[in-house]
């Protein structure tokens, strides 16, 4: 009996017959990690710094800076692009373009999500920057922006390379990127199958996920005999949408299993809640201005990523003053917005003048005087 309770004892002290946590995601990889996409909190990683090969999920970089370069209006999508013989010439995987071809942004863009070819990554790289390494350059500044701190890139397609490497962490960083900015990326990393060359030419995408998981939205594959297999897997569902990052697999069945365990675990755990104050906010009076109140607002709508147990437990409360006094500036932080989940503070969120209120001149203050005198008698 004494040795019963002596390894009952020790089960409880050592957490045997306390309540298990939540089972993490089953994952296959060198190092994974997950993302979620409007708030960029990291719900779970393994070894997510560490510097790892990537292959051609390297194109993340370089479809962003396609994007990016759309959005600023330096090419459109109807922009016919030449292939270099250098382009023409690039391995691994392509879509077998010939020196001296052309094709359009939204072709070149397509070839790259969804077969992710070498040819049409080196052909833009030349065209947006004048040579692949001077597009590589810009890859690697914008790296910096986004705080990549493990990030080095050497060329634009993902192909084996000394020195070229990145992380779980810092591909979530660029994938965020390129998804929360540029949503249009959807058109291209959803295709399943498409065509190229007037149909002729036909086009498979690499990511099995957006054929066979729900609510699949991208991103991009890459192997090598280095690199294993890895992929920067997006998804999104009742309005949350999740970045898992898988570098390393053993098999491409791994990366796209352990995608799917990374999502799941996601889309499960937690949900998005947006804030809002409990109540209307009234305008706040102001004495001395053009204006008798100003009313105060959210600067943006806020969102909050919270465990689904948690998700009704939010409430808020409001910090304002009850006058001002002219003048005050459209956007003047005001007050706050404070957050709160199960009673506890989450955050603050500032409130701002919706309008400008200037001040009074003395002439206009001498008038209203002198209305309220003759009002008045």
């Amino acid at each position: 009996m004494k040795k019963f309770f002596a390894t009952f004892l020790c089960l409880v002290l050592c957490g045997g017959l306390l309540p298990a946590q939540a089972a993490g995601p089953e994952v296959n990889a060198k190092a994974v990690l997950l993302m979620e996409k409007t708030t960029g909190q990291v719900l779970y990683e393994e070894h997510a710094h560490d510097p790892l090969e990537l292959a051609s999920v390297s194109k993340v970089r370089t479809m962003l800076l396609i994007l990016e370069a759309l959005e600023e209006g330096t090419i459109t999508k109807e922009t016919m692009v030449p292939v270099s013989a250098t382009a023409a010439g690039m391995g691994g995987s392509q879509v077998y373009m010939k020196e001296g071809e052309s094709f359009s942004v939204h072709d070149m863009l397509k070839a790259i999500a969804v077969a992710s070819g070498n040819d049409a990554c080196v052909a833009m790289a030349e065209y947006l920057a004048g040579s692949e390494s001077a597009f590589v350059e810009k890859m690697n500044a914008r790296a910096a922006e986004l705080g990549m701190e493990n990030t080095v890139f050497v060329n634009c397609t993902g192909l084996p390379a000394e020195g070229h490497h990145s992380s779980a962490y810092d591909i979530a960083l660029m994938s965020r990127a390129l998804i929360q900015n540029h949503p249009d990326i959807r058109t291209y990393t959803t295709i399943w199958m498409d065509t190229l060359r007037d149909g002729t030419f036909q086009l498979a995408n690499t990511n099995k996920l957006i054929r066979f998981y729900e609510g699949a939205t991208g991103l991009k594959t890459g192997s090598t005999d280095a690199a294993l297999y890895c992929v920067s897997a997006t998804a999104e569902k009742d309005g949350m949408e999740l970045i898992a990052v898988v570098l390393g697999s053993p098999t491409s069945a791994d990366r796209f299993e352990t995608a799917k365990a990374l999502l799941n675990y996601g889309f499960a755990g937690y949900s998005l809640v947006t804030v809002a104050p409990s109540e209307p906010i009234s305008p706040i009076p102001v004495t001395l201005g053009t204006a008798d109140s100003v009313q105060p607002v959210l600067t943006q709508e806020s969102q909050i990523l919270l465990p689904k147990a948690e998700a009704g437990k939010v409430s808020t409360t409001l910090s304002l003053p009850d006058t001002l006094q002219a003048p005050v500036e459209k956007g003047q932080e005001l007050g706050s917005l404070t957050v709160l989940v199960d009673g506890k503070e989450n955050q603050k969120l500032p409130l701002v003048a919706q309008e400008e209120v200037p001040r009074l001149t003395l002439w206009a203050v001498y008038q209203s005087l002198l209305g309220t005198l003759f009002c008045g008698t």
